[in-house]
């Protein structure tokens, strides 16, 4: 049995996973939805980038999981990358969902233009979407408000620390799901990790926000890889 830990992108919370919880547990695994804090009802919760790492290592260590396939989505494949490290012998597989992925002392926002992290750090949060930014995504108007009406501002130090790993990150054993309609290919920096024997591929026909569109598919895409 498999202990799936999964964590939402930016300005998501454990609900995000609504719809694909009940399909891991009903194949017989745990599945534990992370709230990272500064979002949804941890919202005011201050939070830089070392927080929601440690919030992930500690829903594992709290419920003593053995197997975790730590699951990480967009903004938060940064601190999953880094949680699924520090587990150690508890992981079973690492999957990034579309996500960014942590490189060792650079952070979310390395790639920014100075003027916007500037900008940035002086709101201390990084707004949510607006509906008409999930156009493309193959969201249903339903879909897409839910996700905006449960959105929360993302506390801007997470966003702006960097990250921290002992080790390559392709050592790990990890899965990388490409959404096809954000994008054909990886990012360079996945496609280079993803030339190593521990990284594997997989695609899914949706937009950057599977766990909405298609969540009987990405539940199927999350078994297999465990």
């Amino acid at each position: 049995m498999a202990e799936f830990v999964l964590v939402a992108g930016a300005w998501l919370g454990g609900w995000a996973w609504d719809e694909v919880v009940p399909r891991l547990r009903a194949a017989g695994h745990g599945a534990h939805p992370v709230t990272l804090s500064g979002l949804a009802e941890r919202r005011g919760v201050p939070a830089g980038q070392e927080t929601h790492v440690q919030d992930i290592v500690d829903v594992v260590e709290r419920g003593d999981l053995r197997e975790v396939v730590v699951v990480g989505h967009s903004y938060s494949g940064i601190p999953a990358g880094q949680a699924a490290e520090r587990i150690g012998g508890r992981l079973k597989r690492a999957v990034f969902v579309d996500s960014n992925v942590p490189a060792d002392g650079e952070a979310f926002t390395s790639r920014w233009p100075e003027d916007r992290v500037a900008a940035l750090t002086a709101s201390g949060f990084w707004p949510p979407l607006t509906a008409e930014d999930y156009a493309g995504q193959g969201l249903t108007e339903e879909q897409i408000a839910r996700i905006v009406g449960g959105s929360t501002p993302h506390p801007a130090a997470s966003l702006t620390e960097p990250a921290v790993l002992a080790r390559p990150l392709g050592e790990l054993p990890a899965t990388y799901l490409k959404c096809l309609l954000d994008g054909d290919e990886p990012s360079p920096d996945v496609a280079e990790l993803l030339t190593g024997e521990s990284w594997e591929l997989v695609e899914l026909d949706t937009g950057h926000w599977p766990m909405f569109s298609q969540p009987a598919e990405l539940a199927r895409i999350l078994l297999e890889a465990a």
